[in-house]
């Protein structure tokens, strides 16, 4: 029985390496590949996360005013998927372009936020802006910005359609310490990021990175998984009667696989 059992995992094993070598070769080359200053950026002094010991941060620094992260809603869907569980994949809303309305965006979210709807309204937002344009900053007509740009109340009557919060309630919220607190940490954030353009993503307040710099929107994936499993370190952990693989940290080359029975 114990030869059998022996031959079994012995059999597993090597199944499983020809199956998933393919991946692993990418994933290989892929962490040779990636060059800091180049693809992505060392935040320094490093920002600690507002995450639980053991998890990892990734944040996109965004705005709905921003047609580049109105495109890349798809990519963080895909890099949601992608993530392990270990990740708290979170959004900062900047401000730094007032001449579109940034400002108004982002306290909406921060509002949407502490009222604990921004999340399920996210996609929707996108679209109020630039699909249905309810909330554009664009005038169709003209290709020009809009004279009169959306106010939070017009934002408090999105929300009141696509979650329930009744306008006052939403407006009121948006003029209370607690948001203007949001407000004042974000902005504290994005400086601390050095962020200059949006998407951007920061990855447990270390990383800095953006779709150019990965090399194209679909590079970001790969590259923030990579950046993740760095700072996560090791990630082996026992399963009885398993084969697993697992990504370790090592001094070079930057991580190495193993094959594991438990």
């Amino acid at each position: 029985m114990q030869a059998h059992s022996s031959i079994l995992r012995s059999l597993l094993t090597v199944a499983l390496t020809l199956a998933l070598t393919p991946a692993l070769t990418s994933i290989t080359r892929a962490a040779t590949a990636w060059t800091e200053g180049k693809h992505y950026f060392l935040i320094n002094p490093p920002r600690a996360p507002s995450v639980a010991p053991g998890k990892v941060e990734v944040t996109e620094v965004f705005s709905y005013g921003c047609p580049a992260c109105n495109l890349f809603v798809p990519i963080m869907h895909k890099l949601q998927k992608a993530l392990p569980p270990n990740v708290v994949l979170d959004y900062l809303p900047a401000s730094f372009n007032p001449s579109e309305d940034w400002p108004m965006f982002q306290l909406a979210y921060l509002t949407a936020q502490s009222l604990g709807v921004a999340d399920q309204s996210h996609d929707a937002m996108f679209d109020a802006v630039w699909t249905t344009r309810e909330l554009s900053v664009i005038d169709p007509a003209t290709q020009r910005i809009r004279e009169h740009l959306p106010t939070i109340e017009d934002a408090a009557r999105f929300y009141n359609r696509r979650s329930g919060v009744p306008v006052d309630k939403f407006v009121s919220t948006a003029k209370s310490f607690a948001v203007d607190v949001k407000v004042r940490s974000a902005e504290d954030a994005i400086q601390a990021y050095k962020v200059d353009r949006t998407p951007t993503i920061i990855v447990n307040g270390k990383y800095r990175l953006y779709p150019q710099s990965a090399g194209s929107n679909d590079d970001v994936v790969e590259l923030v998984t990579w950046l993740v499993a760095n700072c996560s370190g090791g990630c082996c952990s026992a399963r009885s009667g398993s084969v697993f693989f697992c990504m370790e940290r090592s001094s070079a080359p930057p991580f190495h696989w193993c094959a594991v029975w438990c």
